[in-house]
């Protein structure tokens, strides 16, 4: 009697071990990074291979375990109402509900869960193989469960998510976000908002980054060869359009280097100069075209200067290479950029900003949070929140910030004095500035 009451103790040991065996598996391959398994597998680990095929068939793992700790704890709670029936008679029910709550709870439920979630990625390359044996072991109940459970779904109308490129996608954002706000150090927080910045390529056209052609440096063709000569020596840029009878007739690009072979093969003679054998055949790209794309198709043509047209083929602007590195890396100055920023703090708290400057670089500069999805200036932000055309001395307020019109040219909005609010402004509120 006594041998068969240890050997029904010891079953009860046993069960409760499969029991946390089955829950620390589920929690340790569910809450182990997809990234770190992939990059292990890529090293050679036989383990997370395992792990991610796993992954794969994710209903048949998970069904599985919940089956194997489904058994485990109803045999535990057969046996031990069995035994304790045998010790102590009715009381025995009561003992075994409390007993088994408490041991089925402590140690089949949040004590393995807890430990898997804390070792997830450790802990998942250990129990991997046994997991694989269960899955392939139970396989034939499982498939049947995952059938009965499909069916439910379709008679109450129920699409089960499965992972997409778009959950991946979120995922890595939350993770560099995650990274951003957890670093105190400044050089961290820099990497993080390079990451960032990499993620948003495939989202931003590079109409939001281009230089607009009112600011764009072109040259006229027609111009006399000295008169060319000059204008180029005197620009920062080393590639600069080329235009004839209109300025959206851009006939080629000039660049820096070729005019200097054009000038030697003129022995100094500046007037045999011929402004065609200095310049490259224009590349035109249209505005929808994103950052990713327009990268891509950098490095695919080997080039770093496209002219970018609307619809109707006229001119609105060009996108460098440099431009879309800046928008990864931030700023890049050399030796011939002119520094003009557009940007002058005032030592009240306010800022005079020339109406082109993009919101992009304001939010980037100063992390004000502006939306920059219906235009890229701020001077284009200004005109769509108001929905008119300002004068000077008129003052708007939305988005937390105070705009005060200071300078105009015709139409456009050439200087702004920016403003921030202690509270948030909510749609296109406007108020009108008394003069004296």
């Amino acid at each position: 009697m006594d041998h068969d009451i240890w050997l029904d103790i010891a079953g009860l040991f046993a069960l409760l071990l499969g029991g946390a065996f089955f829950s620390a598996s589920e929690t340790a391959l569910t809450a182990a990074s997809r990234a770190r398994m992939h990059a292990l597998e890529n090293d050679g680990n036989a383990r997370a291979r395992l792990i991610n095929r796993l992954r794969q068939h994710k209903d048949r793992m998970i069904g599985t375990l919940l089956f194997g700790n489904t058994i485990m704890n109803i045999l535990l709670s057969s046996l031990a109402t069995a035994l304790l029936l045998q010790m102590f008679g009715e009381k025995g029910i009561l003992y075994a509900t409390i007993g088994v709550t408490v041991m089925v709870l402590i140690f089949a439920e949040v004590l393995p869960k807890t430990y898997a979630l804390l070792n997830s990625e450790r802990l998942s390359l250990w129990l991997a193989p046994a997991v694989a044996i269960a899955v392939v072991l139970f396989r034939p109940i499982t498939f049947s469960v995952n059938k009965l459970v499909e069916g439910c779904f379709r008679a109450f109308g129920v699409k089960p998510r499965i992972d997409d490129e778009d959950e991946y996608e979120e995922e890595l954002r939350g993770a560099i976000d995650l990274f951003k706000e957890t670093m105190s150090i400044e050089e961290d927080q820099e990497r993080g908002a390079m990451l960032r910045s990499i993620m948003d390529l495939a989202e931003v056209e590079v109409s939001e980054i281009m230089v607009h052609r009112k600011n764009v440096r072109m040259i006229n063709a027609d111009l006399p060869p000295a008169r060319i000569v000059d204008e180029v020596l005197h620009s920062s840029f080393t590639r600069l359009p080329v235009w004839k009878d209109n300025q959206d007739n851009i006939i080629g690009v000039i660049h820096t280097k070729l005019l200097l072979n054009a000038l030697i093969n003129c022995k100094g003679d500046i007037s045999k100069l011929n402004i065609m054998n200095a310049m490259m055949e224009p590349w035109f790209i249209p505005e929808q075209t994103t950052l990713f794309d327009q990268l891509q198709a950098f490095r695919k043509r080997r080039e770093h200067f496209s002219i970018m047209v609307d619809e109707y083929g006229a001119l609105m602007g060009v996108v460098s290479l440099e431009d879309i590195l800046e928008e990864i890396v931030g700023e890049i100055s050399d030796e011939h950029d002119v520094a003009v920023t557009g940007v002058r703090p005032q030592t009240d708290g306010s800022y005079i900003i020339d109406g082109k400057v993009t919101i992009r670089d304001l939010n980037r500069e100063f992390d004000w949070g502006l939306p920059d999805e219906e235009y890229a200036t701020l001077a284009g932000l200004i005109l769509f929140e108001s929905r008119r055309v300002p004068s000077v001395g008129q003052t708007f307020t939305f988005f937390g910030f105070r705009f005060e019109i200071l300078k105009k040219q015709k139409n456009q909005i050439s200087l702004v004095r920016v403003t921030p609010v202690p509270e948030n402004g909510e749609g296109a509120e406007t108020e009108r500035r008394v003069e004296a």
